[in-house]
């Protein structure tokens, strides 16, 4: 017993540090862009109470319809790191290429919905006075749809090969150019007008395009892809490797739907509720993505590490893989959670001299920080299950955690109840909670060898072959 144990704790710490040195980047990538958020909501409070309200509510219905072809993207990492672990990097190219087609695609969807969206603001109930900032802050911000599904398309391809370091610069340069632009447009400097909410879409909408170019200028220029030949023709779509990747992807997308419409619809019918309780929520909401980019970051890479084990039939690889993932989140949502709850004040004040926001905000945090624990635990559960490509299942459990409990009685107590914003955030902790005990008991029973020796005797053949093309 006592050897056995020895021989699995050098295997186990090994791969907590390659997952942290694969997840650094990711992780900073990612709080790069919820510092996107941080800047947006940080302009926009200081420019009037009604802009931070406009920017809530249009950012809430910009990443709503953006989380499916964010998540149906998120097809390409385990596809990509199955092929690589099983030998077939020669294959990658030309499904790259393919994703490139289904990140167009879901592009003109998206551009669609938000050309038409704005027109619902007053239907849905949102207060007069914050209807003319977000339709502003929506008609700037589709511009830059297509570079942003463009840009996960890339970043996905990357990561998936174990390079993460791109998603970190890039994401953090991108705070050099949305922060200038953002404040000359918002508050009409340098000869430009006065545009507010609007001044910020735009700023934000070029700010993905800067990001998208470069990153295919490191993808083209890259040495370590070079015998991929990413760029090296034109391919036509191909349906059955659009399909496929769709049959992976579109789960994850919905599934990633159903977490993050429950915050965004949650903002909405806070919206109802006036301004102060719209601004409160927005800047309590935006702290807590800022704590989640971590475990977000994490769950990457542990489903980079759990498609390569996969792809390798390394059978235990992938729960060690896991496992390690598990350990690292642990720790850093209880930095979070301490953090959120010590200096609930301290953090309130970059966002709003408004007492009343401030207040309320500041009580939301306390909220915020109950819920580290079963978010982080969650994301590394969902991620974990996409290495594996179990993702319809996962679907299915998440809906109803969210759906099914966390907005029924987040609702009922904020608005049937009056408990007014603190009832909503009940529900998202109870959502999360109940997401985080089924995703991570799913995950324990599709990582027994036996299931995953007979998912990868089905799966490995199935990721898109295309030799034949190539």
């Amino acid at each position: 017993m006592s050897s056995h144990s020895s021989s699995v704790r050098p295997g186990l710490s090994g791969e907590i540090r390659t997952t942290a040195l694969l997840a650094a980047p990711l992780v900073a990538g990612h709080v790069s862009t919820g510092l996107i958020g941080f800047i947006d909501n940080v302009l926009a409070g200081h420019h009037s109470t009604t802009t931070l309200a406009s920017v809530t509510i249009g950012t809430a219905l910009w990443w709503l319809p953006m989380m499916i072809p964010i998540g149906t993207l998120l097809s390409v990492p385990p596809s990509v790191s199955q092929l690589d672990g099983a030998g077939r990097r020669g294959e990658i190219g030309a499904l790259f290429r393919q994703a490139l087609w289904l990140a167009l695609g879901l592009g003109v969807l998206l551009f669609a919905f938000l050309t038409f969206i704005p027109h619902a603001l007053g239907p849905m109930g949102m207060a007069p006075e914050i209807i003319p900032g977000a339709r502003d802050f929506l008609h700037g911000i589709r511009w830059g749809v297509f570079a942003l599904t463009l840009f996960f398309c890339m970043r996905y391809l990357a990561e998936g090969l174990h390079w993460t370091l791109p998603t970190m610069l890039i994401s953090a340069g991108s705070l050099l150019v949305l922060l200038p632009i953002g404040y000359v447009l918002t508050f009409g400097k340098l000869g430009f007008p006065e545009m507010g909410a609007g001044g910020l879409g735009i700023a934000s909408a070029i700010m993905l395009w800067i990001e998208a170019f470069a990153f295919a200028v490191v993808l083209w220029k890259a040495k370590r892809f070079a015998d991929l030949k990413l760029f090296e023709r034109f391919d036509p779509p191909n349906w059955p490797t659009i399909r496929g990747l769709l049959a992976t992807g579109l789960p994850i997308g919905v599934t990633v739907l159903m977490e993050g419409s429950l915050f965004i619809v949650t903002a909405l019918l806070i919206g109802r509720l006036g301004e102060v309780p719209a601004a409160a929520h927005q800047i309590a909401i935006n702290l807590s993505a800022l704590c989640f980019m971590i475990p977000m970051g994490l769950a990457e890479a542990t489903t980079v590490r759990v498609g390569h084990s996969l792809g390798r039939n390394d059978l235990h690889g992938v729960r060690r893989a896991a496992a390690a993932g598990y350990a690292i989140v642990l720790c850093t949502q209880l930095v979070s959670g301490i953090v959120l709850f010590s200096a609930s004040d301290f953090l309130v004040g970059f966002y709003t001299a408004d007492a009343a926001v401030a207040t309320l905000a500041a009580s939301l945090l306390l909220y915020a920080a109950a819920f580290q624990f079963p978010d982080g635990i969650q994301v590394l559960s969902a991620g974990a299950l996409r290495g594996l490509k179990d993702t319809k299942v996962p679907m299915l459990l998440a809906a109803l955690a969210y759906w099914g409990i966390g907005m029924p009685l987040g609702a009922g107590l904020g608005l049937g109840l009056g408990w007014g914003p603190k009832g909503m955030w009940i529900g998202l902790i109870a959502g999360l909670t109940v997401a985080s005990i089924l995703l991570c008991t799913r995950f324990v029973r599709s990582s027994h060898p036996h299931r995953i020796a007979e998912r990868a005797a089905r799966q490995v053949p199935q990721v898109p072959a295309l030799q034949a093309e190539a």
